[in-house]
């Protein structure tokens, strides 16, 4: 085959759903230097209106449809698929893409395989033993590892025997929003949490942290943007901790950006994070935040400078925390600030962008050398 002008890069995931690590790609795609690079985006179930928005940016999107979990045509279509793309890079993003796409990549010729990138996009501590083998055989048939915390890369290094320096950090990229209007401290602490309302989120320590704030007469109100299976059973913990007058639940909203204008900082107490696209909004949207000590939250929130951590299962911490919040508007404001200069700095669109396309060139390059 004759050397491309541009490298072709595949970014292939399970579900095109509404989701974190969908929105990643889209970005990714939509940003790379198209006199470099020739996206395509391919997925095998669960198309959404993501898949507007990249063909609205001219990037192709191809759906390779799965329906069962062994099914020896998908496998058929997705070889045939790769091969007919002629990709440079093959990117994969999530277990089911990663698998399917590394048994792709063994049922081709080798002068047709793209260089192979497979992802750490959590901690992944819920895998069972089989799903850890099957994700070590796809690792190490790919040529880098790229995952989005340090964290979540060593823990999965560890867990599939991999030397931790095996993997490559680029951290996730959020939208540069215009810097955010000043914000006048006033009498009450304004905090926002967002998130899903689900076991992992952790969202009953945040309110027995408020319990304690409203019994001490701290003036603090929390106003809580999600929705989820656990929705009845935290209203009930809020009116049975009377909590009414200051923790408000809005149910899932769109308008997360406008609620983070109006919020002093944001709270995030999950039991378990790879890296928080709420933390780096938050970040960029130049508010402090508050958030348990686990997954990769250290890597963003520096401790005392652009916000405070804290123990996942401490409510008694969680509130001295915001307690110290709401006494010091001045330095909350502060570490408002610093959080917006470190977003935009290394968090941005641009950054996670120019980090992903030095890693396909890097592969795309190898394998044509090679």
């Amino acid at each position: 085959m004759p050397r491309p002008d541009r490298l072709r890069v595949l970014l292939l995931t399970d579900e095109l759903e509404v989701g974190g690590t969908q929105r990643q790609i889209v970005h990714l795609a939509r940003g790379l230097d198209r006199s470099r690079f020739e996206p395509t985006v391919g997925f095998f179930r669960n198309r959404s209106f993501l898949a507007g928005e990249l063909e609205a940016a001219a990037v192709p999107v191809a759906q390779i449809e799965k329906t069962r979990r062994l099914e020896p045509r998908f496998v058929r279509d997705l070889v045939r698929f790769v091969r007919a793309g002629r990709f440079d890079v093959m990117h994969c993003f999530a277990f089911t893409a990663e698998l399917w796409g590394a048994v792709a990549h063994a049922c081709l010729a080798a002068p047709t395989r793209p260089a192979l990138i497979t992802s750490v996009r959590n901690k992944y501590d819920w895998y069972s033993g089989t799903q850890w083998r099957l994700k070590r055989w796809a690792t190490l048939r790919s040529q880098r590892i790229i995952a989005n915390s340090r964290a979540g890369g060593e823990y999965a290094c560890s867990r599939m025997g991999l030397r931790a320096d095996a993997i490559e950090v680029v951290y996730n990229g959020v939208p540069e929003t215009p810097a955010p209007a000043p914000r006048d401290p006033g009498p009450v602490l304004e905090l926002l949490f967002v998130g899903r309302l689900v076991e992992q989120k952790n969202v009953p320590v945040l309110l027995r942290a408020m319990h304690r704030l409203a019994a001490a007469r701290v003036p603090v109100r929390l106003r809580i943007a999600g929705d989820g299976p656990l929705r009845s059973e935290i209203e009930a913990m809020r009116v049975a901790l009377g909590l009414e007058g200051c923790v408000e639940m809005l149910g899932e909203r769109e308008d997360v950006a406008q609620l983070m204008a109006q919020a002093d900082a944001v709270v995030l107490p999950s039991l378990r994070e790879g890296l928080s696209n709420v933390i780096l909004e938050a970040m960029m949207a130049g508010r402090p935040v508050v958030a348990s000590r686990v997954g990769g939250n250290p890597e963003l929130v520096e401790h005392g400078v652009t916000g405070s951590l804290f123990a996942s299962g401490d409510d008694v911490v969680l509130a001295d925390a915001l307690g110290t919040l709401a006494a010091n508007p001045h330095t909350c404001a502060r570490m408002g600030r610093t959080a917006r200069r470190r977003a935009v700095e290394h968090y941005s669109i641009g950054a996670m962008v120019g980090a992903m396309e030095g890693h396909y060139s890097q592969c795309g390059e190898a394998r044509w050398i090679a």
